[in-house]
């Protein structure tokens, strides 16, 4: 079997010749009018190991492309240098899957998909360095969902990447464990990022902007990994989250409100912190249970463990939309707080007195942050209703989570430098 690939290889090499050249370990792809079918059969013929490099220019690709040989480096000239265009794909959805372990895609962009931009499925260690993803019509419920999308991973890097125009979220990990999101810069998508069903994330240097929502910490119900934990959210800028909802119908983030900055929902042992966070017309932070049916028996729909902390507060909450214009700008006024719990809790007691304290919202912000916990589920308890608790020394305390994420891929840059 080796052999016959090696007998492969050779062939290829004379039919795309001079499309794609190898030189110790490093194939690189020549710009021409088959530079589709000279990148697609390097990502074929690859062998672990082999650094493709793609030149300068911009790309006309009328199909997707697949990686599934492992330890492969992607690499272009730089996120406005290299770019692969796919507004005129036929085939295929993704502009790039991956099902492949030890992969690295850098410093190019890949535009206008007709479904999600890269897609990383099932893989251990991946990495997303410099990338860029974008729909260059701007905001458009008929862009792909997600830009940047590994799910059912380990092992995930995303840095230095953008991502524009997403019609579910620009940057998002799913199902997936051991993630670190840094130093990005995600707008004009319904969700900047989204971790969802995920363990141990790190979410930092990140700036989300002009996004309908900016950072979506998500559990959902019915999906293969369940439970999602230990989320780190800090020292990112969270301003101007200012677009209109534009996901498609029944998609879950067609009800985040416009005007969104952090908002955790169904997730636990979630910790934000040392954000900058502004200029966002609903809410600042979010706080909020799963709010459609489900019927998933080992779901728990409820925020827990929430630590929210050393956040820097700008203007917020004084144009709210859907459900946070509906349901709770009725119940506090506007401006609405900062800071919103919706207080959906789980049974009677938890509802008149409050949820354990091992699984309860903490708080501790600079003086002047505004908050309200709803307390639904005590209004609806209590025969002449509840009114929202701003009592936000009420919730003082802290809770000690896991330090922070540590990954392969850095370990092994921080070993080769």
């Amino acid at each position: 079997m080796k052999s016959f690939k090696h007998a492969l290889i050779g062939l290829m090499a004379l039919v795309v010749a001079p499309a794609a050249f190898a030189q110790d370990n490093v194939v690189r792809i020549e710009a021409g009018a088959d530079i589709q079918e000279a990148l697609q059969e390097a990502l074929i013929l690859a062998e672990p190991g082999t650094v493709i490099e793609l030149p300068e220019g911009r790309f006309e690709l009328s199909a997707g492309l697949s990686l599934d040989v492992s330890d492969i480096t992607l690499r272009g000239a730089g996120m406005d240098k290299t770019v692969l265009s796919f507004k005129n794909q036929i085939a295929g959805s993704e502009g790039l899957l991956i099902t492949s372990d030890r992969t690295s895609i850098e410093n190019l962009a890949v535009e206008d998909t007709p479904g999600d931009g890269i897609k990383a499925k099932g893989v251990d260690t991946v990495s997303f360095r410099s990338v860029r993803v974008e729909w260059t019509r701007g905001p458009n419920a008929e862009n792909g969902a997600y830009g940047l999308y590994p799910v059912e991973s380990k092992n995930v890097l995303i840095e230095g990447s953008l991502v524009k125009g997403a019609s579910d979220a620009g940057i998002y990990v799913g199902q997936s464990q051991d993630i670190i999101v840094r130093n990005n810069r995600a707008e004009l998508n319904v969700a900047g990022i989204e971790i969802e069903n995920s363990y141990r994330a790190d979410v930092y240097g990140n700036t989300a902007t002009h996004n309908t929502g900016g950072i979506l910490v998500f559990d959902l119900p019915n999906l293969p990994q369940m439970g999602g934990h230990s989320v780190r959210v800090y020292q990112n800028k969270v301003v101007n989250n200012d677009t209109p909802n534009f996901a498609p119908p029944g998609n879950i983030v067609a009800t985040v409100p416009r005007g969104s900055g952090i908002m955790i929902m169904a997730n636990r042992e979630v910790e934000v912190f040392e954000n900058e966070i502004g200029e966002n017309a609903s809410a600042n932070i979010l706080l909020v249970a799963y709010p459609r049916e489900y019927n998933d028996p080992t779901y728990n729909p409820l925020p827990r463990r929430v630590y929210v902390h050393d956040n820097k507060h700008g203007r917020a909450g004084w144009d709210p939309d859907g459900a946070v214009k509906g349901m709770i700008a009725p119940r506090t006024g506007t401006p609405v707080p900062h800071i919103v719990w919706d207080g959906v809790v789980d049974g009677f007691w938890a509802g008149l007195f409050g949820p354990d304290e091992e699984e309860t919202i903490m708080i501790q912000e600079p003086e002047g942050t505004t908050f309200a916990n709803l307390q639904f589920v005590k209004d609806y308890i209590l025969p002449w209703g509840a009114d929202p608790d701003r009592d936000i020394e009420a919730y003082a305390g802290s809770y000690e989570f896991r330090g922070p994420v540590k990954l392969p891929q850095d370990t092994a840059m921080a070993a080769n430098n």
